[in-house]
């Protein structure tokens, strides 16, 4: 039939360069000197690992120093009552917070490549490890039962000793979770990132910030709701406050909302009048300074029961190993929380770095962060990554490099070794901070989701066999008649 002929006569043919001996021979040794180490190459790698080495010896002071001396301020002031509170959050002592907020952000100072982020305590990756703790130190295993009464009751030795098992709990999945993203950064698994699209990025950090706002919500309406975590831990986090609701601390309420209108209000004349105004309003700091002290001279814990931070013990604490017999118990939740870290910093970093016109590595952010992670766990820390509103914070009060961020870990060594004692009386009434996976299954469980979907769109338009007529390139199928 015409049919059958026609499929007889069709032919294919390959069009591409003819390759020689001699031209592979070429190729190899070009290839084989690549590979040889020379002194141009060590100090690549050496400014691949310390970007610091790279950047500070061009720093230009007269265009950027005040801007990071403000910023690192601002951001400084925003890392005090967020580690206070995120360590709350974590189910950890409030010091730890303030540890946290020290050597993961002066680490990242010499190998983080993103000029605009602020590394410390986030709400998501706290509550991540604060949900493994309560699960390995539940309040009923230290509670000890009054005969008078049904509900147990705690003595100091109880609350102590559970802390303890706690921040133990943290530590071990902080290391854990460093030690995998370093291990990742150094296998080059960095390349990820480029399946982190602006949608995926845009969607991820707007459901983190959901999770941020539920987190947040019970400190500014002053009540004591269930914790979650897990899949539905927003819609049963705000089921369980607004079941509470009729318990609400007026008092916390008002402090918190005259902090959030103080704040936007700033924001909204530091946007409209940029230009004019030498440096941004520095609102952050005259918040907490002023909210502390109304809080110390009305006495507004014993007063009206607000909430407050609490003793803060000054000095650090001497390095001392993980226990390691928790890492079993808290491994899969280490890969979870190494994993949303990761993806915080790098889609901040991108947005950033968009912004700013200039890049990012995928692989040293992943170094960088294990690092942070490995090494402040010797020291108490729990995990941190990058936080949204303080990154935009560093960033609009005018941050060019990670000296602000130096400036900030400077400000909360200065609480910890002299200081930290006036910031007891600070509220825990903090600000609020500013989809569909994210927000309804958790944002361990939503990334996943989030980049399965883009790596299979993304593959299906770069990698998908295409059949087309009088093709030109490296090496082509063409339809022959």
């Amino acid at each position: 039939s015409l049919h059958a002929d026609s499929i007889q006569r069709q032919r294919y043919y390959v069009d591409r360069p003819i390759y020689t001996q001699e031209f592979l021979q070429e190729q190899l040794h070009l290839r084989k000197n690549e590979s040889q180490c020379t002194v141009k190459k060590a100090k690549s790698q050496l400014y691949s690992f310390l970007p610091i080495l790279k950047w500070l010896p061009r720093y230009p002071v007269k265009e950027y120093l005040l801007g990071d001396i403000i910023s690192g301020l601002s951001t400084g002031v925003m890392q005090l009552p967020q580690g206070l509170a995120y360590a709350l959050l974590a189910a950890v002592p409030p010091v730890f917070g303030l540890y946290s907020s020290f050597y993961p952000v002066f680490l990242y100072t010499f190998f983080g490549t993103s000029r605009h982020i602020s590394i410390g305590t986030f709400a998501v990756i706290s509550l991540m490890i604060g949900g493994v703790a309560i699960r390995i130190a539940p309040d009923e295993q230290f509670q000890i039962m009054n005969t008078n009464s049904t509900n147990g009751t705690f003595n100091q030795e109880n609350v102590d000793a559970r802390d303890a098992l706690r921040v133990q709990v943290a530590v071990a999945i902080t290391l854990i979770s460093g030690l995998i993203q370093l291990l990742l950064g150094i296998l080059r698994f960095g390349f990820v990132a480029i399946y982190l699209t602006e949608p995926l990025v845009r969607g991820f950090t707007t459901a983190a910030a959901v999770h941020v706002f539920t987190s947040q919500l019970k400190y500014l309406l002053g009540v004591n709701p269930t914790r979650y975590s897990g899949p539905l831990s927003v819609i049963y986090s705000f089921v369980s406050v607004f079941t509470n609701i009729k318990t609400t601390n007026v008092a916390a309420l008002i402090t918190g909302l005259i902090c959030v209108l103080l704040l936007l209000g700033t924001k909204e004349i530091n946007d409209r009048f940029k230009n004019k105004l030498p440096v941004p309003i520095p609102m952050e700091i005259i918040v907490v300074i002023i909210s502390t002290g109304i809080s110390a001279g009305m006495s507004l814990k014993d007063t009206y029961g607000v909430d407050v931070v609490g003793n803060i013990p000054t000095g650090f604490r001497p390095p001392a190993l993980p226990d390691y017999s928790l890492f079993s118990a808290v491994f899969v939740d280490a890969v979870a929380i190494a994993i949303v870290g990761f993806s915080m910093t790098i889609s901040m970093a991108k947005i950033f770095a968009l912004k700013h016109g200039y890049t990012v590595s995928g692989n040293q952010e992943l170094i960088a962060l294990g690092l942070c992670n490995s090494i402040g766990s010797f020291f108490q820390t729990f995990a941190v990554t990058c936080s949204m509103s303080r990154s935009l914070v560093q960033e609009s009060t005018g941050g060019n490099t990670q000296i602000a961020g130096l400036l900030s870990s400077f400000m909360v060594l200065l609480v910890i070794v002299v200081i930290g004692y006036l910031f007891e009386p600070l509220p825990q009434a903090i600000w609020v901070v500013s989809f569909l996976a994210s927000v309804s299954l958790g944002l361990d469980y939503g990334l996943l989701v989030a980049v399965a979907f883009a790596i299979i769109t993304v593959i299906y338009r770069t990698q998908r066999f295409v059949l087309r007529s009088n093709m030109h390139s490296f090496v082509s199928i063409a339809h022959v008649e």
